[in-house]
């Protein structure tokens, strides 16, 4: 898998799962607006990955919100172990906060075997975080922000997703995360 394809996937991934299933009501806007930055790396190693991670913090940093409000920093090789990915974002949490970042940007995680503590494996809840492959969601606080105050009951979000899916059943999730991979017209 080239790092184009790979976006793609997640591209499909955002549009039909995150937008399409309003996982994220605040998704679509910026989505349409096309101010949604997705960076596939070219890196496979933890080291280079997390280099090739600052790179891209330091690119959206420079990045007006109105140009970028949220981006998708995809890695296609190198971190298909959910243990190896928590590796990264922990480092990648640890610079945000070394960075003097916080406040202005939050992470979110997504990896193909996104599995919630507690959870079995094939809980359908562990969808709401899976995606076709290992991703750090960039989120910039201040438009996010804006659109909490305005939505309403925000916290309950989370259990609506979960309720969503596992309504879905797991096979039907499955299918649809596999449908994002291969790039199937239905």
């Amino acid at each position: 898998m080239n790092e184009s394809e790979a976006i793609l996937a997640c591209r499909q991934w955002v549009e039909e799962v995150v937008v399409g299933l309003n996982l994220c009501p605040f998704a679509a806007q910026p989505m349409g607006q096309g101010r949604v930055r997705f960076h596939a790396t070219p890196a496979d190693q933890l080291e280079t990955i997390y280099q090739s991670f600052l790179q891209e913090l330091d690119q959206i940093n420079r990045l007006d919100e109105a140009e970028v409000e949220t981006a998708l920093f995809i890695i296609p090789r190198g971190l298909e172990q959910f243990s190896d990915y928590l590796e990264l974002l922990t480092l990648a949490e640890e610079v945000i906060a070394e960075a003097g970042l916080e406040g202005l940007f939050q992470l979110a995680s997504f990896h193909p075997d996104y599995r919630f503590e507690g959870a079995t494996a094939d809980d359908p809840a562990n969808y709401t975080n899976r995606s076709p492959y290992p991703m750090i969601h960039v989120i910039r606080e201040a438009p996010l922000s804006r659109a909490l105050e305005s939505y309403p009951n925000p916290e309950q979000i989370p259990q609506r997703n979960v309720q969503l899916l596992r309504d879905m059943g797991i096979e039907r999730v499955q299918a649809q995360l596999a449908h994002c991979l291969v790039g199937e017209e239905d």
